[in-house]
């Protein structure tokens, strides 16, 4: 009853963190970290050790399984050479950096435990990056190369650990250490390769989304522990089955396996993550209590944390500054370089890898120490500044009208897909499903496209539709609980209707949601293909005032208006109900128009569906 009892406070704990962390607008991995630290000195609260093993095996393998999944392997193999080199030079040159400063302070450590602390604090954490840069909204690319960074340092960082602790018992060589590096690399990729065969062949055999999300809460643990057992790295063996997996899931996977493993994934991850903090600040007090009792002075061990916690922050933002010509194929600003230096948060792969330090070597309390502050430090101090520096340094966040114009761009050219497959379809339509189906099409079509529509006060006809949908969701919802209350239908048939109506109703509130982050910010495309006709008709200055003339020729009110580049035509769009701009398209082949409305400015090709 009492380890249930801490159980369930820990959740309560987290959840009640989490949401008050949102309405102060802190990143809760950093509250979190100073509410388990505060409850550590609270009476009755029992001390809790956290062992390595309960991290590396029982919260590691969830957690980068969980962030590897949601990765795109597109991304992750744009930045590859960034990200490898962050995860392997910077690390190393991390580890001995460290090592010469702490030999330096505490000389009778010996130079094995100095690389063994410097080994243990040099990872940056996937946790904490993910946390705080997807909260403040860092540019995509940076948190692609944080999260890769850190879905790969772990295995670089523990191999040198544990080549560190063998040389204190002094059973170590350089030839050793190359084949530590080697058979951790490429027995965890083999590992991971052969996982992710596996799963992938049983996925193309169940429909049951139930067995495939059991299969995948397996996945992570046993390709961890199989890379393990031949010493490989079961780090890198979980990313890559992860990373794989993920990027075949519309393939191999059912769309109903899909939708159930995100969201269970997803909630595994957020309890995890977040009770990961909090234990992380629970360990405060007996490690503060070990280092009263060492025979260093208080001032050393002090000296000797703040020089860490320094060491690990400079020589990471030195790193990124000087090795620049690296990247010169694909180079990063300069600013978003240096929001990649001070973004390296440690977290509990730190603190874990620390109690593998065995209990015999030098100063071990001071060393816990040392990885806690670091810990804390960089959450603390880089977390709590890296909104204000983002700012300051004028690093634009992702922008949801952007996005919005490439979704439906996307939807648009999917569609079109879509439409050319039926039209090669031999069928007997009696009943006219296919025009059916092109309306159910074309309205998710047009709705993507409403949404970059930015006139305030006015309901776009999705709109309309979600909120007159809505209502009747409601009722329909109401009248479906009023019949199970008789209790003359099926349970399992009531389930089933109302999951249905649950379904249509989250997809309403989704295409809310992505219309109001929309509505907050101008519109200038920068990314997508190109194509000659866009070449070919440069965006122009849009006429003032602009209106359909054949709606108002027709009583009828637009949407949103298109103007020709070719002959300066304005006119409504397909949301509209008279569609003149594709109208005006099929009459005089022009084919590219520009958005009318103001503070947008992206371009359409008609011939080739594409954004420009």
């Amino acid at each position: 009853m009492d380890l249930a009892l801490l159980l369930v406070s820990m959740a309560a704990v987290v959840l009640a963190a989490t949401a008050v962390s949102e309405r102060l607008h802190v990143p809760a991995p950093l509250l979190l970290v100073v509410v388990g630290a505060a409850a550590a000195y609270v009476p009755g609260v029992p001390t809790i050790h956290l062992e390595s093993e309960v991290v590396l095996l029982g919260l590691l393998p969830p957690l980068l399984y969980a962030a590897a999944i949601q990765t795109s392997l597109v991304d992750f193999n744009a930045n590859r050479g960034t990200i490898l080199r962050l995860s392997v030079l910077l690390v190393v040159v991390t580890a001995f950096a460290v090592a010469v400063v702490v030999e330096w302070l505490v000389p009778d450590l010996g130079w094995a435990g100095a690389i063994a602390i410097g080994a243990v604090v040099a990872p940056p954490d996937a946790v904490a990056a993910t946390a705080v840069a997807r909260r403040i909204g860092l540019p995509r690319r940076v948190v692609t190369i944080l999260e890769g960074e850190s879905l790969l340092n772990d295995a670089t960082a523990l191999v040198t650990l544990r080549t560190a602790i063998a040389a204190l018992s002094g059973g170590v060589t350089l030839l050793a250490v190359g084949g530590d590096f080697v058979l951790a690399a490429g027995g965890g990729i083999l590992i991971g390769v052969l996982v992710f065969l596996l799963v992938a062949r049983l996925r193309k055999r169940i429909t049951d989304p139930l067995l495939d999300t059991a299969i995948s809460f397996l996945t992570p643990f046993a390709a961890f522990v199989a890379a393990e057992e031949i010493h490989a790295s079961g780090v890198i063996s979980v990313v890559v089955a992860g990373l794989l997996l993920g990027h075949k899931a519309p393939i191999i996977q059912t769309a109903q396996s899909r939708i159930t493993e995100r969201i269970t994934w997803r909630t595994v991850a957020f309890v995890l993550e977040n009770t990961v903090f909090l234990l992380i600040g629970l360990q405060l007090d007996w490690i503060l209590e070990d280092v009263s009792e060492s025979s260093l002075p208080s001032t050393r061990i002090a000296l000797v944390c703040l020089a860490t916690l320094l060491t690990v922050v400079v020589v990471r933002l030195v790193y990124m500054l000087a090795t620049g010509f690296l990247r010169r194929r694909d180079p990063i600003p300069a600013s978003w370089s240096f929001l990649i230096g001070w973004a390296g948060m440690r977290g509990v792969v730190t603190l874990a890898a620390a109690f593998v330090i065995p209990e015999d070597a030098p100063h071990r309390e001071v060393l816990l120490l040392v990885a806690f502050t670091v810990v804390a430090g960089t959450l603390l101090v880089q977390g709590l500044t890296l909104p204000m520096l983002t700012r300051v340094l004028g690093v634009p966040a992702p922008d949801p009208a952007e996005d919005a114009l490439a979704r439906a761009g996307l939807l648009q050219q999917a569609a079109d897909a879509g439409f050319a497959r039926l039209d090669e379809l031999d069928y007997d339509d009696h009943h006219g499903v296919a025009d059916q189906v092109r309306a159910r099409v074309d309205q998710r079509t047009f709705a993507a496209w409403e949404q970059l529509a930015t006139t305030e006060g006015e309901e776009t006809p999705s709109e309309l539709y979600a909120r007159i949908r809505g209502e009747m969701i409601e009722a329909e919802r109401a009248k479906v609980l009023l019949v199970r209350g008789k209790g003359k239908v099926p349970s399992e048939v009531v389930s089933q209707v109302l999951g249905m109506l649950d379904i249509e109703e989250s997809m309403l509130d989704a295409g809310s949601e992505a219309r109001a982050g929309v509505r907050s910010g101008s519109l200038s495309f920068t990314g997508g293909r190109t194509c000659d006709d866009l070449d070919e008709h440069p965006a122009v200055d849009t006429v003032a005032d602009p209106a359909c003339a054949r709606c108002l020729a027709d009583g009828t009110r637009w949407v949103s208006l298109r103007q020709c580049l070719t002959c300066g035509n304005v006119a409504c769009c397909d949301s509209s109900v008279g569609k003149h701009a594709t109208a005006h398209f099929h009459d005089s082949l022009h084919p590219v128009v520009e958005s009318a409305e103001p503070d947008e400015s992206w371009r359409w090709c008609y011939v080739h569906n594409l954004t420009g």
